[in-house]
């Protein structure tokens, strides 16, 4: 046999191997992360009225606990009054809870267990809303503060975010405690004020629960959902962040002369050297890599795919670039495998006919686990070279750790989750941010879920306009809040 036959039946028998490789970890392919419900003892659900709840968040709607970017617009007396609410509609929990306020509006609550070697569970539901865009009032089909319960759902502002879990969480702990229920593992809720903005609040109550040497079993905090439509499926998949992103906003300043406009320099000043700052920054991305909660996420929901899904699953060793390239196809697919750059805000000179003294851009950053601000920082600078700029840090905070999907934590919410969801659970990352960030000292394990099923065009109305959220979500937030703390705080 000639040379070139030998080679081609070299490469005739890489194929093959290659081939039976693929098909036998595919075969052998476990998604990670599963938890059969059976497994787990559940409570069972308690009947409830669904109309009443309903109606109490509407009135917890109607409180405009604004959280605005200059804190002088704030109306604390809104918070003030929504605490009063709270103490007034669930006398059983708070009868049960012992309450504590941290920075002048979060609430800490404590009920506790009867063993108290046992870790505790703490459960967050924040109080604040982000503003109305001023002028799209109109736009909504009933004021966003008028909390009206009408076509089979609650409308207002807040009423998902996060107004939507702090009810039903406690409609859920008034249920149980009326029904004479004890707990042997204390419960712990926080409610911060602020989480749209400052998130003082829950720093101020992870440090109230770091200085009692609390180490909790879980934390639970908003951030992800059932999804009606999983992009991978199609079908229903009941997402549980088990990791978020960092935060962090760096500030981007070119010092120039100034002067006047009819004389600008041979170099255009200020704002052009800020300009090709900027683009240099952004066209420096940090690498996209499938790996992390956002790969571990196709990974458990591949059986429940294509064939062809789960040979990629089972394969990433070698379809990891491939995956890489058909998830980066969306911004929130790109944003679940790198850090995320995104210039949002510029200044410049204060009149059209004055060059300006300094340019200054902010630079909002979404960091991935793995990544860190300092690393940001570095990729920065090697991205602006001798550019004459200055660059700092505005804020920062770091990614948070990744939490287990093998824990008796996680099997009790991924059990529940899917008990109650009918669908497969899978992790996830948690591309915003969430109070729960703050409290990643106080718990190995921080899960980000809302037991609500959302289609992905209906998360649009979380921020936006007509926020509303069904009577059939409602119902499932109250009941699986009560199984919850039924199931964990038994044992």
């Amino acid at each position: 046999m000639g040379v070139g036959g030998k080679v081609a039946l070299t490469a005739v028998g890489l194929v093959l191997a290659l081939t039976a490789v693929v098909a036998v970890r595919t075969v052998t392919f476990k998604a990670p992360a599963v938890v059969d419900p059976a497994s787990v003892k559940l409570a069972a659900a308690r009947p409830l009225d669904v109309n009443k709840v309903a109606g109490h968040l509407a009135e917890a709607v109607r409180f405009q606990t604004i959280s605005h970017q200059d804190r002088a617009e704030d109306q604390p007396a809104e918070w003030d009054k929504l605490h009063a609410w709270l103490q007034a509609t669930y006398p059983e929990a708070h009868k049960a809870m012992t309450r504590e306020v941290v920075a002048e509006h979060t609430l800490v609550y404590t009920w506790p267990g009867s063993n108290p070697a046992l870790p505790p569970i703490v459960l967050m539901a924040h109080q604040d809303v982000v503003p109305v865009t001023p002028g799209s009032e109109g736009a909504w089909t009933h004021p966003p503060f008028d909390g009206v319960v009408a076509d089979g759902a609650v409308w207002g502002r807040g009423s998902i975010d996060d107004k939507g879990s702090l009810v039903t969480l406690f409609e859920a702990i008034d249920a149980v405690a009326a029904s004479g229920f004890k707990p042997v593992r204390t419960v712990i809720v926080v409610s911060g004020h602020d989480e749209e903005v400052r998130g003082v609040g829950a720093r101020a109550a992870a440090a109230l629960l770091k200085s009692r040497n609390i180490k909790a079993q879980f934390v639970l905090d908003e951030g992800m959902a059932v999804v009606a439509d999983h992009p991978v499926t199609g079908k229903p998949a009941a997402i549980i962040g088990t990791a978020e992103k960092g935060y962090g906003t760096m500030k981007v300043v070119a010092p120039a002369v100034g002067g006047h406009s009819s004389a600008p320099p041979a170099d255009g000043g200020g704002v052009v050297t800020l300009a090709k700052a900027v683009q240099a920054i952004d066209a420096h991305q940090a690498p996209m890599k499938f790996q992390g909660p956002g790969a571990d996420m196709l990974k458990a929901i591949a059986p429940h795919a294509s064939p062809v899904v789960k040979v990629f699953a089972a394969n990433t060793w070698l379809f990891a670039p491939l995956l890489v390239k058909v998830t980066a196809k969306t911004p929130a697919g790109a944003a679940m495998l790198h850090t995320t750059i995104a210039p949002t805000m510029l200044k410049g000179s204060p009149k059209e006919n004055v060059l300006p003294q300094d340019a200054t851009a902010w630079i909002n950053y979404r960091i991935a686990p793995g990544d860190s601000s300092t690393k940001v920082m570095a990729r920065a600078k090697d991205a602006v070279g001798k550019l004459p700029v200055e660059l700092s840090w505005t804020k920062t905070d770091e990614p948070s750790p990744i939490s287990s999907t093998s824990s008796d934590a996680w099997k009790t919410l991924a059990g529940l989750a899917a008990d109650e969801s009918k669908a497969p659970v899978v992790p996830g990352l948690v591309t915003a941010g969430t109070d729960s960030r703050y409290l990643t000292g106080v718990a190995s394990d921080v899960y980000r879920f809302q037991p609500l099923v959302l289609k992905v065009d209906e998360t649009k109305i979380i921020h936006g306009t007509d926020e509303h959220i069904s009577l059939d979500n409602v119902g499932r937030m109250v009941r699986f809040y009560q199984r919850l703390v039924e199931t964990a705080a038994s044992r």
